[in-house]
């Protein structure tokens, strides 16, 4: 497909009542938007990282009665899924487009990586950017901004995801719709690839790749 970004439309689509009909208008509108930038950011994030990267597109198979409030691709380095490695992903609430490092409740190995964070607190803490935000839900879109937290918050984010069985840690970065609708395509590209690129860190100590 000719990706050309997001529009208002797109982010419309989570206001449409009933699973089938949202359902419909995701796989129409955003599904084919997800599965270029799964296979355009793909080789980037393998060189990144040094993993071989696999694209996942949301599909919310699972859904019988609520509605979708989001959406996602996925990249981790397994064919099969994500959710249970540390991954990465592009994608939409009504309100913003997330790019998200993530390490979420599935995860089996969260206690070993939770540690690897603690013990680098201080380069994590210095090297994330300021504006750049961390989420401890990925099914809620509210988020905290690295520059408001002090080292000791985000010690304590850590410890949690090591300790309580439920929790999760993402860092990344939200753009407003309002913004995301005026950014050319090599804007909106150049952008993702930069968030990546400032996350990227985060998976190798997670896995203490060197």
């Amino acid at each position: 497909m000719d990706f050309k970004g997001f529009n208002n439309e797109d982010f419309d689509v989570f206001q449409i009542d009933g699973l089938e009909a949202r359902m419909e208008a995701l796989k129409e509108r955003i599904r084919p938007k997800l599965e270029y930038l799964g296979h355009y950011f793909e080789p980037a994030l393998t060189s990144l990282t040094g993993d071989e990267m696999y694209v996942h597109v949301a599909k919310h198979a699972r859904r019988t009665i609520n509605p979708p409030k989001d959406t996602w691709v996925a990249f981790a380095d397994n064919p099969r899924g994500y959710k249970m490695l540390p991954h990465f992903q592009i994608g939409l609430w009504n309100t913003h487009l997330f790019i998200w490092f993530a390490v979420i409740y599935e995860a089996p190995h969260k206690q070993e990586f939770a540690a690897r964070f603690t013990k680098k607190i201080n380069k994590i803490y210095k090297e994330i950017p300021k504006d750049f935000v961390w989420s401890l839900d990925h099914m809620k879109p509210e988020s905290i901004q690295h520059g408001d937290l002090s080292k000791d918050d985000l010690l304590g984010m850590f410890e949690r995801l090591e300790n309580v069985k439920k929790a999760e840690i993402l860092c990344g970065y939200e753009i407003k719709r309002e913004d995301v609708i005026k950014f050319s395509t090599e804007e909106f590209l150049k952008h993702v690839e930069y968030v990546f690129n400032k996350v990227a860190p985060l998976y190798k100590i997670a896995l203490n790749i060197k």
